[in-house]
């Protein structure tokens, strides 16, 4: 700008440059203020699992006065909970809920709770899974941020069971042959074959078809998924073995939780709360029924005896030993202590 050029003119230059930067600032808070953040599952729509990552939706959405929207992406839409995970990892997705158990290709420590047998009823698996204290949490939520996943909190799946095609299992000696789907637990896996069984790694989402074409025998979740997800639809025989309590996880992206103000983590992390807690009673409610609604669709349902529950438990314990050296003997005795302890109470 030249030293003849009009006062006014300048005037209106600057005027200009001012209103510019304005507009700048205010879009750019604009674009901070509203963030849109996808959340993706594997979980039936309208499963309990589903309805909890819609009411977190919904609740983050009313609690940020829009500034945060959450669209949910269920039924393996984004992917099985492996793709999920390296997703959410690489923060190309921004939220899951996660179930661990199947996350052993991305790190072996993140099904350590897929152990068998470390709880044999919901007392055991509140005080022990639960527990933010515990070793289950600790080690799954620093192996989680070892992978840029924030954790902010934990689901119920279910204590699982056994279904198949071909014959009851009421006894470990049934189990001999069959061909199972597991998910990529190494503690499922090892289970079922020290049990006999051929172990047949596959993701969520092939499961159904797998067992309409006979690719597998059966499948070892339990009622709520087996119902929500109409595996049962496609099997005879069903066992509530309970060798695995499974638990979920609500997992956020570092990249896309750093995008967050402090206030809007806060609202994220007590609505998981809050929502989580829900959905552990909830799912606890509709247990039962769900055995039932197995039942009426015409597959025989077998509660083992005392005697061939100890005889399954016992089968679990070689797998402990097996896997020792995997998860760390200091991190599995701590386990045993923790699981002793709340069983001595």
């Amino acid at each position: 700008m030249s030293k003849k050029t009009p006062v006014f003119v300048k005037a209106r230059i600057a005027a200009a440059l001012v209103l510019g930067t304005v507009a700048s600032l205010a879009a750019g808070t604009a674009s901070a203020e509203e963030v849109k953040m996808r959340l993706g599952h594997v979980f039936a729509i309208n499963s309990p699992v589903d309805e909890a990552s819609k009411e977190f939706a919904r609740l983050v959405g009313e609690r940020t006065k829009g500034e945060v929207q959450v669209a949910v992406f269920p039924n393996s839409q984004l992917g099985g909970d492996e793709a999920l995970a390296r997703d959410v990892s690489r923060g190309s997705i921004d939220l899951a809920f996660l179930n661990p158990g199947s996350l052993a290709g991305l790190d072996p420590l993140l099904d350590i709770h897929y152990l068998p047998y470390i709880a044999t009823n919901f007392k055991e698996a509140d005080a022990i899974f639960y527990n933010p204290n515990g070793i289950l949490q600790k080690t799954l939520r620093t192996t989680l941020a070892k992978h840029k996943m924030q954790t902010l909190g934990f689901f119920e799946l279910e204590f699982r069971a056994v279904t198949n095609s071909k014959q009851p299992v009421q006894a470990v000696a049934d189990l001999k042959g069959l061909k199972l789907r597991v998910p990529g637990s190494a503690g499922i896996k090892g289970f079922f074959e020290a049990a006999g069984a051929q172990a047949v790694t596959m993701p969520f989402p092939e499961l159904f078809t797998g067992l309409q074409q006979g690719t597998v025998d059966g499948q070892d979740n339990g009622a709520s998924i087996t119902f929500n997800s109409r595996l049962f639809e496609a099997q005879k025989f069903m066992t509530t073995t309970n060798h695995v309590y499974a638990m979920g996880a609500v997992t956020a992206s570092d990249r896309s939780w750093a995008k967050l103000s402090p206030a809007q983590q806060k609202v994220l992390q007590d609505t998981s709360t809050e929502v989580t807690a829900k959905q552990i009673q909830k799912n606890r409610e509709l247990n039962a029924d769900f055995l039932k609604k197995i039942a009426a669709g015409g597959v025989r349902v077998t509660v083992p005896t005392p005697a061939a529950f100890a005889e399954f438990q016992r089968v679990g314990q070689t797998v402990w030993e097996k896997l020792t050296p995997v998860y760390g003997a200091e991190r599995v005795q701590a386990l045993r202590d923790e699981i002793k302890k709340v069983r001595a109470q």
